[in-house]
């Protein structure tokens, strides 16, 4: 017989110990974590870790990012609820859900083809019916459904891709790490006209973001 586990119980601990206790405050952002079932999108034998305060392997080289930088990032796009969002880099699709309960749609991009078809299945199964998914080069954007009011990027880029900065709306809200393959800053980049805001939101850590106007594999 499966060893039960308390999930909600653990989502509740996360949301108070790891983004609470960090200074996330948007209530919309921490109820979002608190609703989305975060162990449903890695592996059934890490189940059990998904709430813990770190990243976990989804395989392909790639990982779910710890609670708290999704918490941070998510908070950063100041979502209101109307705003069509631009997710590049799909994964797990834990962000993606994320998302979904906060904007009035969601487009993400995934390169790999088996997240991309582990990802759609998942939030197929948990009805975010808000949420389309493409495979593709993910620093090209999604141009057909532009302007985008908020976009998220959720892997590291040398610098931010030009097709990125052009889908964003006037005023909208552009989250993204840059730096080198190991360490990088968070930066949040705000459309004013033909100028980009930019403001800094921390060091941090993530895979490389691969393609055209990225790495190059």
């Amino acid at each position: 017989m499966a060893e039960y586990t308390d999930y909600p119980r653990l989502r509740e601990r996360m949301v108070a110990e790891q983004l609470e206790a960090r200074g996330i405050r948007n209530r919309r952002v921490l109820d979002a974590m608190r609703r989305v079932p975060r162990h449903l999108f890695v592996e059934e034998a890490l189940a059990p870790q998904a709430y813990g305060d770190y990243p976990l392997p989804i395989g392909e080289k790639q990982t779910i990012s710890q609670p708290f930088i999704v918490a941070q990032m998510t908070e950063a796009l100041q979502l209101k609820g109307p705003e069509k969002v631009l997710e590049i880099g799909t994964g797990s699709g834990y962000q993606t859900a994320v998302l979904a309960e906060l904007a009035a749609k969601v487009y993400s991009v995934e390169r790999v083809r088996a997240l991309y078809d582990r990802a759609r299945r998942i939030l197929e199964q948990l009805r975010y019916y808000n949420v389309a998914i493409k495979l593709g080069d993910g620093s090209l954007g999604w141009d057909e459904q532009a302007p985008y009011d908020a976009i998220i990027v959720t892997a590291a880029a040398p610098e931010v891709p030009e097709p990125l900065t052009r889908q964003l709306a006037d005023g909208g809200k552009l989250v993204i790490p840059v730096g080198d393959r190991y360490n990088q800053e968070l930066k949040r980049y705000t459309r004013r006209g033909e100028e980009l805001e930019e403001e800094d939101l921390g060091a941090c850590r993530f895979v490389p973001l691969l393609g055209q106007h990225a790495w190059k594999a």
